[in-house]
């Protein structure tokens, strides 16, 4: 039971790439809070097995639907879908992404297309959609889930640390243009956490793994984050507790980003 309560309850969330590690987590954090949460990704067997497990264990209403994030009219059926079962959206995080890094000459210009449709058209088009029914609502909640990359790249982060920065920017254009709304519009960006993408590198000891990882990255904590601290936090930015907060670009890093 929360100790602090973050007034979720019978709010309508939506979660992209909800079927594994931060989005999985994120479904499981809203659930138990009481959300209403339609979640959506690429592979669907998965996708409703987590759904079907996050309804038993919480008794929360989710609505699971198959949905590729680049395709403009998946993402349309997914938001209505999300309406007409609830008529409305509260809370939408901008979750689905995974990495890719390379150096500026072995990145091609599919894959920087592929890139921009995947981490800034994808969340540029959800919140399109979302965006006119918060403001019939009173006001929402955005949080979209970006990397320390895009405040300080590194070498051969292409074109991830570009398509992160430009999520940074996305964040606080939206949220000087609709804080008369009481739209609130945030960015997490993500150092080393525990997640599906990292989970699939694993073949020997996991927690050897982890640990050697966060080490060889130099992280003051000494660790990688985890999932369930990361939806955590996103809860925390999409409750009535942090109704002051727009505009931020807060590091979810273990302090491994040299900025603020």
């Amino acid at each position: 039971m929360d100790t602090l309560e973050l007034g979720l309850k019978d709010k309508v969330v939506i979660v992209t790439g909800g079927n594994d590690g931060l989005g999985r987590a994120c479904v499981e954090r809203f659930a138990r809070s009481g959300a209403r949460v339609a979640t959506c990704a690429r592979r669907k067997e998965l996708l409703e097995r987590v759904a079907d497990q996050v309804r038993r264990e919480t008794g929360a209403d989710v609505l699971a639907m198959p949905a590729d994030v680049t395709r403009p009219e998946q993402v349309e059926a997914f938001v209505a879908a999300t309406l007409a079962r609830w008529g409305g959206v509260d809370v939408l995080v901008n979750n689905a992404g995974t990495s890719a890094a390379a150096g500026f000459e072995q990145v091609s210009d599919a894959t920087w297309q592929e890139d921009i449709e995947l981490k800034l058209m994808a969340a540029v088009r959800l919140c399109r959609l979302v965006i006119p029914h918060m403001k019939r609502r009173g006001g929402g909640r955005i949080v979209n889930v970006t990397t320390v990359g895009g405040k300080a790249p590194a070498a051969r982060s292409l074109p991830t640390s570009v398509t992160r920065a430009a999520g940074i920017n996305l964040t606080k254009s939206l949220a000087n243009e609709y804080a008369p709304d009481g739209i609130l519009v945030n960015t997490i960006c993500l150092g080393v956490v525990k997640s599906g993408q990292w989970e699939r590198r694993i073949t020997g000891d996991r927690e050897a793994f982890y640990r050697e990882q966060a080490e060889k990255r130099r992280v003051p904590l000494g660790r990688f984050g985890e999932a369930h601290e990361f939806a955590d936090l996103v809860a925390f930015l999409c409750s009535a507790r942090a109704a002051y907060i727009t505009g931020t670009a807060i590091n979810f890093d273990g302090g491994l980003s040299a900025t603020v």
